[in-house]
């Protein structure tokens, strides 16, 4: 707020504090009536209150970015150069995120094989024949 008096600076952070507020007091009324605390049995489905809340925050922190930490008066290389990391740990939370899932995914399957594994040996009895094609089966999963 450099080129501005220090009324108006403060008429401006009186007014982006409560956009702040404001934005946060809708966030915790949008929480509790979509899981049902205000109104008993209305929800919203989790997806939709979970983007919300994402949306909701990502206005506050811009606000909070670019009004008080000045990056509303800094050149434009500046900025970008505290943009881009942020991005990109956007970008690996998300692909963490993704290869977390995937290899729940994979040890879901290698968990389950090796069940299947048990139980056939378990119904052959140990069975010539009946033992070595379970075998041959687990070895193909």
């Amino acid at each position: 707020m450099g080129h501005l008096s220090y009324e108006e600076s403060k008429a401006k952070a009186l007014k982006i504090i409560l956009i702040l507020a404001a934005i946060t007091f809708g966030e915790v009324i949008f929480a509790l009536l979509g899981k049902g605390y205000l109104i008993e049995g209305f929800k919203f489905p989790l997806i939709l209150v979970a983007g919300v809340m994402i949306l909701m925050s990502i206005v506050k922190a811009y606000l909070i970015v670019y009004e008080f930490m000045h990056m509303k008066y800094e050149v434009p290389g500046m900025v970008k150069s505290v943009l881009l990391p942020v991005f990109l740990l956007l970008w690996g939370v998300i692909a963490f995120f993704s290869e977390g899932n995937y290899w729940k995914g994979n040890r879901a399957k290698s968990v389950n094989a090796a069940k299947t594994k048990i139980e056939m040996k378990e119904k052959a009895g140990m069975q010539g024949s009946l033992y070595r094609e379970a075998d041959t089966l687990t070895k193909n999963i």
